[in-house]
């Protein structure tokens, strides 16, 4: 499964009309945003769904996968590229039998154990972090230097840095640990030209 995780948007609707939300995720992947992970912790299930079928609209125009974040059955409903898994949701193996073999299915993981068993369980790739503390996830803890060494040596699937993730940090990450891609959160979303943030992190994940 050849996906291109290298700038991974993970959504928040902060303060947002739908209207608005929607337009920084499409100016985001134009500026060159590789995969979309949708996640809306406190939205109704009937509201996530309909909020799932517009932003895949704009995922398929532009091709780029649309990943749920938790919900196996949201995305389902709206045929999503895939789903990604949390320490406390469905386990991996039993995602796999609902989804099957062709969707994607991402594991989030904090410490080197986490990572090691999302790849045996047949993740597709992992969401490593957090990498810094970070306001937009207050319950995770932040990873070892040390865990992100074993990581790099011992991981064969795509790896993506999560967690505090900034323009600054960015290619350090890249080069000393070698992920396939960052994912952001507020310096997409929040940014003053989130095309604009999007070619940057494109850059700096590529060069």
């Amino acid at each position: 499964m050849d996906i291109d995780y290298s700038v991974y948007l993970v959504t928040d609707q902060f303060d947002y009309s739908q209207e608005e939300f929607l337009k920084i995720i499409e100016e985001a992947i134009i500026g060159g945003t590789t995969i979309v992970q949708l996640r809306e912790k406190k939205s109704s299930t009937r509201d996530f769904y309909n909020l799932a079928l517009k932003v895949k609209q704009i995922t398929d125009k532009y091709d780029v996968p649309l990943i749920i974040n938790d919900r196996l059955d949201i995305a389902q409903a709206v045929d999503s590229a895939g789903v990604h898994l949390g320490q406390d949701d469905m386990p991996c193996k039993v995602a796999r039998e609902i989804l099957g073999e062709d969707k994607i299915i991402g594991i989030s993981a904090e410490n080197y154990a986490d990572a090691k068993q999302g790849e045996l369980d047949g993740a597709n790739y992992l969401g490593i972090g957090a990498i810094v503390a970070t306001s937009t996830k207050t319950d995770c803890s932040v990873i070892s230097r040390e865990d992100l060494e074993l990581v790099k040596e011992n991981i064969n699937i795509p790896r993506v840095a999560i967690g505090g993730v900034k323009e600054h940090n960015t290619r350090e990450l890249i080069n000393d640990y070698s992920f396939d891609g960052v994912a952001i959160v507020s310096a997409i979303m929040l940014a003053d030209n989130p095309n604009t943030a999007s070619e940057n992190f494109s850059k700096l994940v590529k060069e």
